[in-house]
């Protein structure tokens, strides 16, 4: 399977972005109020300049308390982003995340932020893979 497949697979393609000047409460804010772990932060919603999470911030409440919350999101972003292409393998992708310890990855083609998978995604997605391959074995089994 590929990253293309499981952004169609999405209920929306709308990625989350900020602008680097963004407070760290107001972020905050936009993941509580959507529901969201992550938003990428982009001053013109294509090029990705870093990523920030709700981990992100729960670590430098924890090192700096409430103080954080006024700093802007450049401060803590990861700037050096691992990103995908709409036509990598998404167990190349899972692998990924899974030794860099993240959940989100940016998908970039041609330099500009086109989609954000999960971890979520990508197990749901090879979940889903792996029933089908299932069926159609029993399928092939019982002679179907």
């Amino acid at each position: 399977m590929q990253v293309h497949q499981i952004l169609k697979s999405k209920a929306t393609d709308a990625v989350v972005t900020v602008s680097s000047g963004t407070t760290i409460s107001d972020v905050a804010k936009i993941l509580a109020e959507k529901r969201i772990g992550t938003v990428v932060v982009s001053n013109d919603g294509k090029k990705a300049l870093g990523i920030l999470s709700e981990r992100d911030i729960v670590r430098e409440l924890a090192n700096r308390g409430a103080g954080c919350l006024s700093d802007t999101v450049d401060t803590y972003m990861t700037s050096k982003l691992v990103t995908c292409g709409r036509n990598d393998d998404a167990d190349h992708v899972l692998s990924q995340m899974t030794e860099g310890r993240f959940r989100h990855m940016p998908v970039v083609e041609d330099g500009d932020l086109v989609g954000l998978i999960t971890i979520g995604d990508v197990v749901k997605a090879r979940l889903t893979e792996l029933a089908m391959e299932r069926n159609a074995l029993e399928g092939m089994i019982m002679g179907h």
